[in-house]
């Protein structure tokens, strides 16, 4: 099982597909479950892409990214050459085209945060990552810490919508609730 990885990748968008594929392998492998390898990937994603959008590159043109596993938990890096202001949860309204990338990192993970170090910014985000493998420290979903809500609390949860609830056409398609790619 690979515990780590540090990998160096171009500052251009094809990096982001190249690092999810990468860590999402790698997590596989080494028996941790499926959600939360997506969670993870997600997670990167969203880091990556704000490197790319918002920070300059390292010194050698480069971002990095690196995951350690240790335990159950997992640790997620990546530094750039930073930027003109410090990474921060922007509001991400409804309405805005972007600002969400820090909210889907903090409601993903543990905790995130942010170092600067050496000429580089780093965001990390921590997240639990219990293993499938079925050994003895393996934690299976039903004895996990996750709640699942009881749909009894929430009655208007299966009121159809109102008429215009989709701009008054009702053939639109209703706006997807997935995380980017």
């Amino acid at each position: 099982m690979r515990a780590s990885s540090v990998v160096l990748l171009p500052h251009a968008p094809s990096s982001v597909a190249v690092a999810r594929k990468r860590l999402s392998s790698e997590l596989a492998a080494s028996g941790v479950y499926e959600s939360v390898v997506d969670d993870a990937s997600v997670i990167v994603s969203e880091l990556i892409s704000n490197a790319l959008r918002h920070a300059r590159p390292l010194p050698s043109g480069q971002v990095r990214v690196c995951w350690l596993c240790r335990g159950d938990v997992l640790e997620l890096e990546v530094s750039d050459g930073g930027a003109m202001t410090e990474p921060r949860r922007g509001p991400g309204t409804l309405s805005s085209l972007g600002g969400r990338g820090l909210g889907i990192v903090e409601a993903l993970s543990e905790g995130w945060g942010v170092r600067h170090e050496d000429g580089a910014t780093t965001v990390w985000a921590v997240l639990r990552t219990p293993r499938s493998n079925g050994g003895e420290d393996a934690v299976s979903p039903a004895h996990s810490d996750a709640v699942v809500p009881d749909l009894a609390d929430f009655p208007d949860l299966m009121d159809e919508p109102d008429e215009g609830f989709y701009n008054g056409t009702r053939n639109e398609v209703a706006p997807s609730r997935a995380y980017p790619a």
